[in-house]
């Protein structure tokens, strides 16, 4: 079973409620899961050899929350190059804000990992506020096909 780091960035309380979601099926589908809410840049390159999902709303004009701001920015000042790394991004926003906000915390992730050497092992998920009341509809069944991959990998 695979080690899975879970990073979340999140405003009002969405994104780590998905968070909660994956991090307690990852758990009983027998995966080593743990959750991060504000992850320091050592917690995070712990997982540097296993896997890692990246949950994040996005705020304002498309940045980062708060509670995850910190660790980017370590990360893409650092660039520890991350080539044993699988990863996966789970974007949720609102498209009414605009093609250049929507989903924006969750793609500079995603563009930062890639430069970092990092694998994704599967496309980001971009969740759209304005279609998925629920997001879980729509993560549940990309984690599953995620997990696959974390599983070959």
């Amino acid at each position: 079973m695979a080690r899975i780091g879970v990073f979340v960035g999140s405003v009002f309380g969405g994104a780590e409620d998905v968070a909660d979601a994956v991090t307690e099926f990852l758990t009983a589908q027998g995966h080593e899961a743990e959750m991060f809410t504000v992850a320091t840049l050592d917690e995070f390159l712990g997982y540097r050899s296993d896997r890692v999902l990246v949950i994040s709303s996005t705020t304002g004009q498309g940045e980062i929350p708060e509670n995850l701001l910190p660790l980017f920015q370590m990360l893409r000042d650092h660039f520890p190059l991350l080539p044993d790394l699988g990863y996966g991004v789970v974007a949720m926003g609102d498209s009414s804000y605009g093609e250049d906000r929507y989903c924006g915390a969750g793609r500079q992730f995603d563009t930062l990992l890639t430069e970092l050497q990092a694998k994704p092992l599967a496309p980001r998920l971009d969740v759209d506020a304005c279609i998925h009341f629920d997001p879980l509809e729509v993560v549940m069944p990309w984690l599953q096909e995620w997990l696959v991959q974390a599983e070959a990998a």
